[in-house]
């Protein structure tokens, strides 16, 4: 399970530093795409072949579908380390995320994601009264 928050920043060619808690688990090759909320999305590329899977039985005949694979697929990149633990993003990615130099990494289960530091902070900031009612609403189990 992927899990916690890392600050970095990315330099001027597009690399940026992975923590190496983060590193063993993606693997020596992973995938980067665009996320949902302004972020990207980085899989392992076992977790990447699950989502796959599950692309290719979309009906390519539903508007949604093609939209939502056009938008996922069209920025993947297969990436991996250099030396540094870097990895280097593409400028769209780049673009997309608004990743421009304070970046933040976390952990979300089976994938990472990476935000611009600006666009993470507003999330919180703009989600963070509701965060009581969608754990309540999400959690609620009887016993």
């Amino acid at each position: 399970m992927l899990m916690g928050e890392y600050h970095h920043t990315i330099d001027d060619k597009g690399r940026l530093i992975i923590p190496s808690k983060f590193r063993y688990d993606l693997g020596d090759k992973f995938v980067v795409t665009k996320g949902l909320d302004g972020c990207l999305f980085v899989y392992p590329k076992k977790e990447w072949e699950n989502i796959i899977t599950k692309l290719k039985v979309l009906p390519f005949t539903k508007k949604d579908a093609r939209i939502f694979m056009r938008f996922f697929l069209s920025g993947a990149t297969e990436c991996e380390f250099d030396k540094q633990g870097r990895i280097s993003i593409t400028s769209p990615l780049a673009e997309y995320a608004d990743l421009t130099k304070d970046c933040v990494i976390i952990g979300v289960n089976d994938r990472l994601e990476i935000w611009s530091k600006a666009r993470f902070e507003n999330f919180f900031e703009s989600n963070d009264d509701k965060l009581s009612d969608i754990a309540e609403n999400l959690f609620d189990v009887e016993i």
